[in-house]
């Protein structure tokens, strides 16, 4: 396997990291919210955020690094068009995923506690962080599409 095609394939597994994880941890966060039950979402929470530290936070330290090593590689400069345009995307995706990653560890930490308590209702903070996070979810959900819309169609600009 020569090493370009090596570099692009990682660069590529990481790009499916990053969309799969990120979705599929908002489907969970979704469905468990949906449900009101503290535990549940204590449960699910728990998970989210292990998920999110191990494999979207691995792919978002590995993708500006394969992405450099591809664009140095291959010629592209980082002040083309769409490279410039992927990477502005992917500093918007990085501002609403690190306070999403600290929103899910305290709607985790909220949940624990109530259900500590034997609470079964959860906090107002609670429902307030979630609609920040839900709301944060849709930029960052369309930024990193748009990268690899980028990534595929590579159009000049």
């Amino acid at each position: 396997m020569d090493v370009d095609f090596f570099i692009r394939w990682l660069h590529i597994i990481g790009a499916c990291v990053l969309f799969g994880t990120g979705s599929g941890i908002a489907f969970f966060m979704v469905m468990a919210h949906r449900t009101r039950n503290a535990v549940v979402i204590a449960h699910t929470a728990g998970i989210v955020v292990l998920a999110d530290l191990l494999f979207t936070a691995t792919a978002v330290v590995a993708q500006p690094i394969t992405g450099a090593i591809l664009a140095h590689r291959i010629g592209w400069s980082l002040t083309e068009g769409w490279v410039a345009a992927s990477l502005g995307f992917y500093v918007l995706t990085g501002l609403f995923w690190l306070p999403v990653v600290w929103i899910q560890a305290e709607m985790r930490k909220i949940a624990r506690l109530a259900v500590s308590l034997g609470h079964t209702d959860l906090p107002d903070r609670y429902y307030r962080l979630y609609r920040i996070w839900f709301a944060c979810g849709f930029p960052a959900f369309g930024a990193v599409m748009a990268i690899i819309w980028l990534m595929i169609a590579k159009p000049s600009f």
